[in-house]
């Protein structure tokens, strides 16, 4: 793959949208509209849904499948893509909602590797994600590489290049670890038409410079604006503002991210009146003697963030 001489304007955002809950723990499928709705305005080109952000593993495979089919519904028309995570322990239910997510019309598909049984090495994990992208034949596939939440360090890089031959319907990665040096790696084995979507939203910066050609956040929901002005700093040579724009960016990380990451960003969403409710056990809410502190921390945090928007021009 040739790296372009200078860094893009824009590369594409796509948001981790949050699961939203009613008050009894179940689904609250109003709520997706309403996300939907915020996400166009924020500018993002897409979605990941059932993702980490999405508490997919605290989800039912009913679940997990009545949200697909709840979001490609809602984005049908919008310029926005819609990639499910269909990864599972079982591979044979991470099919199955392959399969799902092609019949109802998702963009594409992307799967974590199984992690109670783990692949022993890259040739087991590109053969599980053979048999979980054989589901959805017409729809791309991304491998899904999060070595902090699965345990799995193997060589990303190798991966690629072994299920590419393999997986015909093989898109890219999406590669959600700081190893910024396997990242280059990664980057210089992708195909034509392959992507690697960077997943730390604390390192977009890095990232893009060394050849990331699109991301997915759970921060983008909040804050597309500021990525997008990090960018165009960036592209432009104006480092100073593109390095002010991450260092806020690892702010507000460290905001969410000081009384339960998942818990907080639920609690920041519904101030702004999205009603998405709170996380389901074994996550826990902010206790609410800090909810306070944390929308004040927020409010600040905001007020920062116009202001370097505003510094783009």
């Amino acid at each position: 793959m040739s790296l372009p001489d200078s860094l893009p304007t824009r590369v594409p955002l796509i948001t981790a949208p949050v699961t939203p809950f009613a008050a009894d723990g179940s689904l609250a499928l109003g709520s997706v509209e309403a996300l939907a709705e915020r996400l166009v305005r924020q500018g993002v080109d897409g979605v990941f849904v059932n993702g980490t952000t999405g508490e997919s593993h605290s989800l039912s495979v009913d679940e997990r499948r009545v949200l697909a089919e709840r979001w490609v519904s809602v984005l049908r028309g919008t310029s926005l893509r819609c990639i499910i995570h269909v990864g599972s322990n079982c591979l044979r239910e991470a099919r199955e909602l392959a399969v799902h997510a092609q019949q109802v019309g998702a963009s594409g598909i992307a799967a974590l590797a199984p992690s109670y049984f783990k692949p022993a090495d890259v040739e087991a994990w590109v053969e599980a994600s053979a048999f979980i992208a054989a589901g959805a034949p017409a729809l791309p596939f991304h491998a899904y590489d999060l070595p902090a939440m699965t345990g799995i360090h193997l060589a990303s890089d190798r991966f690629l290049i072994q299920a590419t031959e393999r997986i015909p319907t093989m898109a890219g990665l999406k590669f959600s670890n700081p190893d910024l040096v396997l990242m280059q790696r990664c980057v210089a084995a992708l195909g034509p038409k392959q992507e690697l979507l960077y997943g730390c939203d604390d390192l977009l910066l890095p990232a893009v410079a060394l050849g990331a050609t699109g991301a997915v956040g759970s921060t983008y929901a909040l804050a597309a604006p500021l990525y997008r002005t990090l960018q165009a700093a960036a592209a432009r040579g104006d480092w100073a503002l593109a390095r002010r724009a991450q260092r806020h960016s690892i702010r507000l990380i460290e905001i969410l991210g000081r009384h339960g990451y998942l818990g907080s960003l639920k609690v920041v969403l519904n101030h702004q009146g999205l009603a998405v409710g709170s996380v389901r056990l074994p996550l826990r809410p902010p206790a609410a003697a800090f909810e306070t502190e944390l929308l004040s921390d927020w409010e600040s945090w905001s007020v920062a963030m116009g202001e370097i928007n505003a510094a783009k021009a």
